[in-house]
């Protein structure tokens, strides 16, 4: 019996000639990454194992999610992996004015490459498989014992097969693709998975479209989400890193729990309402509901903080008009990105329409700053959570959009159609 892609990603790092999934394997990783949140609580526990860390270059550190340091607690947990990274003579540590949000930076630099094995102390560490990596969130001891030893145990995934065929219209982008599936699927429908998405449709994604995708991968329950590597994904590499990567494919024989077909052609702006990711309803559905009144829009993070994202918001937002009921933050997800907003005109263009554009940072998307939700609030997010009290306030409202349904919906005061708004 074959292999799925992300099997003898792990066969190989296993040393193995075949896996099959339920079996467990230790692994050696290539990449283990934390933030400002979890790392501080993973330094005490890999402190307790040894003296320095695996290798020097393969553990990265990213201050984000409180950053610019809202408060003193944040301060002190950025002071203490600012020591940690000093004392380990770390490669790869991203500090304010070079930094930016993890699951953006890193492939922007070139660190996380095809092939790899990669953990992180983030669930949507899942990003990564956009370039053709195995790359999954795991808890906290798992770093510690990731950053001493440069291995882990895994327990194999099984995997789901979406093949994702013909071309998407106008506006349509990874975002409404990866809510439309996990509306179809359910917020548990690829538990402890690989989400493995194959067919001529991919052609049509852009490497932004994949990065969100994968990203969301989380959101369905999966251990990972992984793309093929294509003559895109391979320029992107090639532009973007020095080091050797590996292309593996999927073995035709390979054993899938389930396949499932998505028409590309077929989807249409999708927004997650609350307080699901899979609770999905289509822009059409929301037409036919008494509008939706909104206090807030974000446009940004690690699933929609990419210069597509922002370029696609500036086109809506172009000589319109943020509604006066609304306030808007965009947030660019690393500095490389806001200096090609200021090139481009982009940083006018949001401002001229009454939007903030604020520096790289996670911010919002989990209450921490730069957009906390008061109670009865309802905000349109590009983000990837809209749980109870993911924003601030347990009686805020999220609903999860793309960047163009997110502009739309700022210059409206409601949930909009971008092809109604502006942009045309």
């Amino acid at each position: 019996m074959g292999m799925t892609m992300t099997q003898k990603i792990l066969a190989d790092h296993a040393g193995l000639d075949t896996v099959e999934a339920g079996q467990l394997i230790m692994a050696d990783l290539d990449v283990v990454m934390a933030n400002d949140i979890t790392g501080p609580m993973a330094i005490p526990v890999f402190n307790q194992m040894a003296k320095k860390v695996f290798d020097k270059d393969k553990v990265v550190l990213v201050p984000d999610h409180f950053t610019p340091n809202k408060d003193i607690k944040s301060a002190e947990n950025s002071k203490s992996l600012r020591e940690f990274a000093k004392e380990q003579e770390l490669t790869h540590y991203f500090e304010i004015g070079q930094m930016g949000i993890e699951h953006a930076i890193l492939p922007e630099k070139g660190i996380t490459v095809a092939g790899e094995c990669i953990i992180g102390a983030d669930s949507h560490t899942c990003t990564y498989g956009a370039l053709g990596a195995f790359s999954t969130g795991v808890g906290t001891t798992d770093i510690a014992t990731g950053m001493a030893t440069g291995r882990l145990w895994f327990k194999v995934p099984g995997g789901i097969k979406f093949v994702l065929k013909n071309k998407p219209s106008q506006f349509i982008s990874g975002k409404d693709i990866i809510i439309h599936i996990i509306g179809e699927i359910g917020v548990d429908g690829a538990l402890y998975s690989s989400m493995e998405f194959t067919g001529d449709g991919i052609a049509h994604l852009s490497m932004d479209d994949r990065f969100t995708m994968a990203n969301m991968a989380i959101e369905a329950g999966a251990k990972n989400g992984i793309f093929p590597v294509d003559d895109l994904a391979k320029e992107y590499l090639d532009a973007h890193t020095t080091k050797k990567y590996k292309i593996y494919e999927a073995d035709e024989d390979a054993c899938y729990d389930r396949v499932v077909e998505i028409d590309l052609a077929k989807v249409r702006p999708t927004v997650a309402f609350p307080h699901l990711p899979g609770n999905a309803k289509t822009i059409d559905e929301v037409e036919k509901m008494e509008p939706i009144k909104i206090d807030q829009v974000v446009i940004g993070s690690c699933t929609n903080g990419r210069m597509e994202d922002m370029r696609k918001a500036a086109a809506i937002l172009k000589g319109n008009q943020v509604h006066k009921d609304v306030r808007v933050m965009v947030i660019p997800a690393t500095q490389q990105i806001v200096k090609d907003c200021l090139k481009e005109g982009l940083v006018d263009i949001f401002i001229d329409a009454g939007a903030t554009f604020n520096t790289p940072s996670c911010g919002p998307c989990m209450g921490g700053h730069m957009g906390v939700l008061a109670a009865g609030e309802k905000c349109v997010s590009t983000t990837n959570r809209n749980f109870v009290g993911r924003m601030g306030h347990v009686d805020s409202l999220i609903y999860l959009a793309s960047p163009e349904v997110a502009a739309a919906s700022a210059i409206a005061g409601c949930i909009a159609n971008p092809e109604k708004v502006g942009g045309r």
